[in-house]
Formats: C-alpha cells, sequence, structure tokens
C-alpha cells in the first residue's frame, strides 16, 4: 500500500502540473483576447470622437449632401441635377424618408448605426473563416477583425462622410454566411446589388457553385428593386441608368485618384473616347472572367469567404466609378493563405493590411516612374487578389503545415531575464525581400510624418523654442570648450574643394551607406541582419522621441552666430519661414543627429561583422567623416553627433535587452549540426 501511495504521488503531481499549466494557458488567451477587444473599442471610440468632434459643416458631408435641408433629397427636381448624389435611384427612395430626421439626432444615430454595421461585418466575417481553425484564431478572429475595419481607410472614409458603403458588403456576407435558404441570401444579395450595381457579379458566382435558387433570387430582387425606382421615379432612373450609364461622372471627375476602377485608371493614364470605353470593356471582361473563375474554385475548395473577396475585387475593378468608401472586398482578402513558407505567410495580409490603412504616398516614393503604381495601389491589389495571387488550396499540404522556418538557439546572456520577449527568437532564414521593403518604406515614412511634425508647436512658437535649445547647447558647449562650429564652418568655406567634398558627403552618403550595409547583410548574414536592422530601428524611434520633446536649431539657422550654411544656401532670418527645405522637414530636428548616428551604427556593425581588418578600419571612418560633415557645414552642433552616439548605443541595448545577444555562436553552431548528419550518412555509404 506504501508503495502503491508513493507511486501514485509523481503521477498526482505531473496531472497537477498539466492542469496548472492549461490553466495558465486559458488564462494568458483570455487576456490577450480582452486586450484585443479593448483595441477595438478604443478604436471605435477613437472614429467616433474625431467624427462628431469636428465642426458639423466639415463632417457627414456628403449625408448632408443628401439629406440636409437643402440636400438633393430634399430638392424637388432630378436626383441628378448635380453629381453630388452618386447613389442608385432605388438608394434614393429608400434614403428619402431620413430627410425627416433631426439634423442633430440624424448625425449621432447615422455614425452609431455605421459602427454597429461595421462591427457586425467583422463578427460575420470573423465566423466565417474557413474551418477547422484554431482555439486561438477563433478567440483572435472578431476583435482583430473589427480592429482592422476601424483602421481602414474605407470605413474611415465612410464615417467621416456618412457613407452607406458598409451596407452592401455586410447584406453580402449576411446572405452568404447567415442566412440558411437560398432564397434569402439571393434576396439580401439582390438587395444590394439594387444599392451598388457591381454586386450583381456575386449572382454567376452563386450560379456555379451550385446555389442556382439564390443566384435567381437575387436577380430577380434586383429587377424589382430597380423597377420599383423606375416606377416612383422614372426620370432619375433613365439619368442613372442611360445618361450616366450605371453612375459613370457621378461623385467627381472619373479620372480623378479617387476612383480605383480601371476606368479611372485608363483615364488617367491618357486614354479617352471609343478607344478607351472598348479597352474598359474588354479588360473588364476579362477580370470578371478571372476573378469569377478562380471564386468559384476556391469556393469549391471550402474558402467561400476567400471565393467573396474575390468576387468583390473583381467588381471594384469592373465598375465605372469606384470611390474609397467601396473598396472595402481588398480587405477581406487577407484571408487567403499564400507561401509554400512560414516566414512569407505575412508577406500577403501585411500587403493589404498596409495598401487599405495607410495614405498611397507612404507606400511608395514621391518618383515619376513610381506615380502609377502609388496612385493605383488599391486598385493593382484588387486586381491582383481577383486574377494573379495563387493563394493555397485546401487540399495543399502547405495550408495547413507551411515550410517551417530555421530559428538559431538562443545564446546565453549574462542577465538572468535576457531576453524579455523570447518568443522572438533569431531566425536563420532570410526573411522576405517584399515584405523587408515594404516595413522598411512604411517605416521611413512614419519617421518622415513624425519627423515634420515635432516642430515644438506653432511655426513662430516652435522656432523661438527651439532657438532657445540652441543658445542652451552652445553655452554648454563653450562651457566644456567643444564650441567648434563656427571656426570649423570659416575653415572649410574659403577651401573650395573641401566644402564641396564635405557638402557631397552630407548630402548622399546619410543614405546611401545604411541601405548598403541592409542589403549587404540581407543577401550574405541573414541572423546578422535581423539583428542590426532591429538596433537601427530602436535608434530611430529613440531619435524621434528626442526631436519631439526637444526641437533644436542647428547653427546654420541661429541668428547672428554667423555659421554659413554650405549646402542649402545663405539663410534669410527676417522670413518666419526661413530655410529652403522648410516646407519639406522639420529644420529643428538636430539633437540627436540622425546624420551621426547612422553613420555610427553602420560603423559598428562592419566593425563586428566585417572579416578584414581594413574593412573595419574602413567602416569606422565613416562615422568620422559624417561628424566632421554635419559640423563644418553648420547642420549640427558637435553635442548632436553625442546625442546621435546615446541613441545608437541604447538602440543596441534595447535590442540585446528584448532579444538577446548576437546569434552569432548559434548560427555557426546550426550550421555544424546541419553538416553532421550529411556528413555521417556519407560514411555510412559503402566505397
Amino acid at each position: 500500500m506504501a508503495n502503491a501511495e508513493h507511486s501514485g504521488r509523481p503521477a498526482e503531481a505531473l496531472g497537477a502540473t498539466a492542469a496548472g499549466t492549461a490553466a495558465a494557458a486559458r488564462a494568458r488567451l483570455s487576456a490577450a483576447r480582452l486586450g484585443l477587444w479593448l483595441i477595438a473599442a478604443v478604436l471605435a471610440g477613437r472614429q467616433v470622437a474625431v467624427v462628431l468632434g469636428t465642426p458639423r459643416g466639415d463632417r457627414l458631408t456628403d449625408l448632408e449632401t443628401w439629406v440636409g435641408p437643402n440636400g438633393v433629397l430634399h430638392v424637388r427636381g432630378s436626383l441628378y441635377n448635380s453629381t453630388r448624389f452618386t447613389g442608385t435611384p432605388f438608394g434614393g427612395l429608400v434614403m428619402k424618408p431620413l430627410t425627416r430626421a433631426a439634423e442633430q439626432a440624424l448625425g449621432w444615430g447615422w455614425t452609431f448605426g455605421t459602427l454597429l454595421l461595421v462591427a457586425a461585418l467583422g463578427l460575420v466575417a470573423a465566423r466565417a473563416l474557413p474551418q477547422p481553425v484554431s482555439r486561438r484564431t477563433a478567440l483572435f478572429a472578431a476583435p482583430v477583425a473589427i480592429s482592422l475595419l476601424m483602421l481602414s481607410l474605407p470605413v474611415r472614409n465612410t464615417l467621416w462622410l456618412g457613407q452607406t458603403s458598409i451596407v452592401p458588403v455586410l447584406l453580402v456576407l449576411l446572405g452568404c454566411f447567415a442566412v440558411r435558404g437560398q432564397r434569402g441570401s439571393g434576396l439580401l444579395i439582390g438587395f444590394a446589388a439594387a444599392l451598388q450595381p457591381t454586386v450583381l457579379l456575386f449572382a454567376p458566382l452563386l450560379w456555379f457553385t451550385g446555389r442556382r435558387k439564390a443566384a435567381l433570387s437575387a436577380g430577380v430582387t434586383f429587377a424589382g428593386c430597380t423597377a420599383l425606382a423606375w416606377a416612383a421615379m422614372a426620370h432619375d432612373s433613365h439619368t442613372y441608368w442611360v445618361h450616366h450609364m450605371a453612375g459613370v461622372g457621378l461623385g467627381g471627375p472619373a479620372d480623378d485618384l479617387a476612383n480605383q476602377s480601371l476606368h479611372g485608371f485608363l483615364l488617367r493614364a491618357g486614354l479617352s473616347g471609343p478607344l478607351e470605353i472598348s479597352l474598359f470593356l474588354l479588360l473588364g471582361g476579362v477580370v470578371a472572367a478571372l476573378g469569377l473563375r478562380r471564386a468559384v474554385r476556391y469556393a469549391q475548395d471550402g474558402q467561400l469567404l476567400l471565393a467573396v473577396a474575390i468576387t468583390g475585387c473583381a467588381a471594384i475593378a469592373v465598375s465605372p466609378t469606384t470611390w474609397q468608401h467601396q473598396l472595402l472586398w481588398v480587405l477581406l482578402a487577407v484571408v487567403g493563405r499564400v507561401g509554400k513558407r512560414a516566414c512569407d505567410r505575412y508577406v500577403w495580409p501585411v500587403a493589404v493590411v498596409l495598401v487599405m490603412t495607410l495614405p498611397a504616398k507612404m507606400m511608395l516614393p514621391h518618383m515619376a516612374v513610381l506615380n502609377p503604381l502609388r496612385d493605383d495601389g488599391v486598385l493593382l491589389a484588387a486586381l491582383a487578389a481577383a486574377t494573379v495571387v495563387p493563394f493555397l488550396s485546401r487540399t495543399s499540404p502547405y495550408h495547413r503545415s507551411p515550410i517551417p522556418t530555421d530559428y538559431a538557439p538562443p545564446v546565453p546572456a549574462r542577465f538572468e531575464r535576457v531576453p524579455l520577449l523570447p518568443f522572438l527568437r533569431r531566425v536563420l532564414t532570410r526573411p522576405n525581400l517584399l515584405l523587408e521593403l515594404l516595413l522598411i518604406r512604411v517605416t521611413y515614412a512614419a519617421y518622415q510624418q513624425v519627423r515634420l511634425a515635432a516642430t515644438g508647436g506653432s511655426q513662430s512658437a516652435g522656432r523661438a523654442r527651439a532657438e532657445e535649445h540652441g543658445h542652451q547647447i552652445h553655452d554648454l558647449e563653450r562651457l566644456l570648450h567643444l564650441d567648434v562650429e563656427y571656426w570649423a564652418n570659416h575653415a572649410i568655406v574659403e577651401v573650395g574643394w573641401l566644402r564641396d567634398f564635405f557638402d557631397f558627403y552630407y548630402g548622399s552618403f546619410h543614405f546611401a551607406v545604411p541601405l548598403s550595409v541592409l542589403a549587404v547583410l540581407y543577401w550574405r548574414r541573414p541572423v546578422d541582419y535581423r539583428w542590426a536592422r532591429s538596433s537601427l530601428g530602436f535608434t530611430t524611434l529613440l531619435a524621434l522621441v528626442g526631436f519631439w520633446l526637444y526641437p533644436l536649431a542647428p547653427p546654420r539657422l541661429m541668428p547672428n552666430l554667423g555659421v554659413i550654411d554650405t549646402v542649402h544656401g545663405v539663410q534669410d532670418f527676417s522670413k518666419p519661414d526661413y530655410g529652403t527645405l522648410t516646407a519639406l522637414t522639420n529644420q529643428y530636428a538636430a539633437m540627436p543627429s540622425l546624420h551621426f548616428g547612422w553613420s555610427l551604427w553602420c560603423g559598428l556593425v562592419i566593425a563586428v561583422i566585417a572579416p578584414k581588418g581594413w574593412m573595419k578600419a574602413l567602416g569606422l571612418l565613416h562615422p568620422l567623416l559624417t561628424a566632421a560633415a554635419i559640423v563644418v557645414t553648420g547642420n549640427h552642433w558637435v553635442l548632436d553627433a553625442a546625442g546621435g552616439a546615446v541613441v545608437v548605443g541604447a538602440g543596441f541595448g534595447l535590442a540585446y535587452l528584448f532579444q538577446g545577444p548576437r546569434a552569432r555562436q548559434a548560427t555557426e553552431a546550426t550550421a555544424a549540426a546541419r553538416s553532421a548528419p550529411a556528413t555521417l550518412e556519407k560514411d555510412r555509404t559503402p566505397g
């Protein structure tokens, strides 16, 4: 008996440990889910606050144009006497009763009603994910979906303008996933098509996936609603369907950048007349056919939500006009899985989320050759989803089990709790290039925006504060006997070739060298690339905090100091906005100096990784030349360089704190471990 009791205790202890571990895991999931719901609630509250906190004449402008005291639904005559009303005649018929609502009550009711529709859309989309899904996905899907919707430009645009574009998308999803009977499903989709005609493209999807009663019901409902509008408003219906060809030209010029359809793209490309119309019809037919074919295939594969997203993306492209608030279909395409490797799975969803949540100017730089890609980013994403993106079939072995990512074994740290984020493991494989380029571009665009915004107040107040800080830095340098800016600046002004050299070095190497270092590391040293990239990101983030908290006038913008701006030319201090770059960037983002900080980062990375001594010396020469260039050209104080060195050290420190030591030894050990089985197998092979 004693032996039995003794032998049972370990099993009981093991069971208790397993139960405790499971309970802890459930608690973490619950906490994470609660956090995601809080984020969704905060985003929703922020959107409501932004809309309702805006003066009455500047918010819900489209709604005011329709149902306001002077709106088109109030004024007698045709809805389309102007181009302000963009809906169908049936849409005008449905919205007509809203003209009797009080303006204040309508604004609040419309905003909160739209918010509820967005929440319902997120819930339906989350429940429509292809089954089976993991418990974590099931718990997190709804708050993540609602948060992404709240962040998306179409939803923000809809809330701001008071549009109705959420309704057709929600009706289609309800018809496909919430309503059981085929007739009810078709009824909802047909009603959505009566509000937005290109939604009728879902009828062929229903037909070819075996839901023919739903397809017929959708067609009959659309025809009935349209006929009702013809009976009630014959002139308006003729104007919309015949004169404007289903809404072309309503809401603004068709060649406006906001029109993300093939028709708008062709007009912006300079085509017009019969040639443009013929090409639009041809391309639209091809996109619709390819999109429906792919949608049917994925629907039959059990990925109906992806099929709906593909059909919606095709509808975006073939519609004569597709304004920003009508582009939600693209966001739904994030459910598709692309790529055989686990590290490639994030490329498509990240690209879609960035396109749908960030302004186009943040995605690509302002270059003439890239303008078509930048201006038509959403259309290109819709076309890609509808026609070419190779979404994985559920029958593919990689759909649920992609090729796993190789991680380096953890490197022992000197401190017990390092790394603080152990899940950020060192990846051995090279990261996806497209994803890296997207993240680098978006990060740099955010850096530009924050740097530009951190002016220290209004232009006049910001200038006064920055100059006050400039005097503080100058006084401190004199105390430390570091005030060499005037002497160094005037020493090179008279030496033409030296001045030209430092001007060129200041303007040319700031971006070229860091990007070159990242490119070499990406190609030759993937593990070190991630380590270096993380430290550079932390460095830049800390520098932005410095720009925000301590705007500082550089020596060249300090009145009565006598420093000559050798790069930008002579400054006119009598003007409030002096400086040739005032309109482009924040001239007071001097402390810390990222010119020196990034150059020091380059030098340290090269010194650590380069195999040859002369390479290390050349790398360390770059921050020395940069320090000289920023001082002699009058763009920075000496202490700005010291601040840059501090944020670089802090950047490497944060990378160490969160991710642990650099995984150099682990990489070599892993490579040796990989080669060992091959060597052993070779030894076993009979000669």
